[in-house]
């Protein structure tokens, strides 16, 4: 099995969203957006820290009126997550925002307007050294394009992603990254596919609108794990009708799948069959939720029986494998004297778990401290 990724990551310069590195060699960083209105600042600032606490690197606020851009400075005030503000066709509301703090201004430079208007933008975001992402959809081409091309295609949305680059490009404005986001997988996948050639910027990746929560997270994670497992993306975001915590979730258990990102459990469970000695998805459901705040990367295999379990057990941090009455327990691969009772099981392996993570965050502090030496 590997340890790490074999995935050879695309070649990309680095920008700075708040504290948060995103291009180079920086881990690809998972965003959500807030679905509150933002002119409710106690909401908005609730639901970002609700993100935060899941684990977001950073966190998108649409601020569609200068009432909202009054908001969000009181929202900045009171979090400390990078900040990512959605912007369209007021350049006002960009110099507000950019004044108040933002971390990063998603903007179309086409669609602010006049060029004085542009650069002013321009010009704000590189005295406050704050970067740009440049975001285009597949539902909002512009009219030109959209004759040209009649319906959205791969080679629409580079069109459209190429026109505001090069803006950028003539105010000598690089602190950019861009997204070419459509709802189809084959649509998003072949954009930036193609843009990934002609820029070295970060990209952000995201399948637009994806739906619900199920089916979103399905469209998402094939759209997305084609594109990560070929090095593409720096950043990504999982759109979800659904809680944005959910996005976030779903976000780090794609790059967990692909070894990008190493945060939080993994968890190796058995769809179970008539071998199994114990419930398998209730016990795996349950302790999902229970250990959900360790962020601590750990593998722990729950296997109901012991066809496949042993075999799962002996590379994972902590193993569970079902037997009768008592099921056996291997940590660091190893099988311990000690079975646990199939009766108890949950709060068995959460003990051990919490341990464990807390013996690992130990032995990491003091390389690290080793290493600072």
């Amino acid at each position: 099995m590997f340890k790490e990724s074999p995935i050879i990551r695309r070649k990309s310069r680095q920008i700075m969203v708040g504290n948060v590195p995103v291009g180079g060699n920086a881990p690809i960083a998972v965003q959500s957006m807030t679905n509150t209105l933002t002119t409710d600042v106690s909401a908005t600032v609730k639901q970002i820290k609700a993100l935060e606490a899941v684990g977001a690197d950073i966190v998108r606020v649409s601020v569609p009126t200068m009432d909202a851009a009054e908001a969000f400075k009181e929202i900045k005030k009171q979090v400390s997550v990078p900040l990512v503000t959605d912007i369209h066709f007021d350049y006002r509301i960009a110099l507000k925002v950019a004044e108040y703090g933002a971390d990063c201004l998603r903007i179309n430079p086409g669609n602010i307007g006049r060029e004085d208007r542009v650069r002013a933008v321009v010009e704000s975001a590189r005295d406050k050294g704050i970067p740009i992402r440049i975001g285009v959809n597949g539902g909002s081409l512009e009219k030109d394009i959209q004759e040209k091309y009649t319906e959205p295609t791969a080679e629409a949305l580079l069109e459209s992603a190429m026109r505001h680059v090069d803006i950028l490009d003539r105010l000598n404005f690089h602190d950019f990254k861009v997204s070419v986001k459509a709802s189809d997988v084959f649509l998003a996948v072949g954009s930036y596919r193609l843009l990934a050639k002609q820029i070295d910027n970060p990209l952000h990746l995201g399948i637009t609108e994806a739906g619900g929560l199920r089916s979103g997270a399905v469209k998402s994670s094939v759209g997305l794990g084609l594109l990560l497992s070929e090095g593409i993306g720096d950043t990504l975001r999982v759109s979800l009708a659904a809680d944005p915590v959910e996005e976030v979730k779903v976000g780090f258990d794609i790059l967990k799948s692909l070894k990008l990102r190493s945060r939080g459990i993994n968890f190796i469970a058995c769809p179970s069959c008539s071998r199994q000695e114990f419930d398998v998805i209730s016990t795996v459901n349950e302790l999902e939720q229970r250990v959900e705040d360790i962020m601590t990367p750990m593998d722990v295999s729950i296997i109901g029986c012991i066809v496949n379990g042993p075999g799962e057990a002996t590379v994972s941090d902590l193993g569970l494998t079902g037997s009768s009455k008592k099921s056996g327990y291997y940590l660091d691969g190893i099988r311990q004297k000690e079975r646990f009772d199939n009766d108890n099981l949950v709060d068995q392996l959460e003990q051990r778990i919490r341990a464990k993570a807390k013996l690992m965050d130990q032995a990491n502090k003091i390389d690290i401290k080793e290493i600072d030496k």
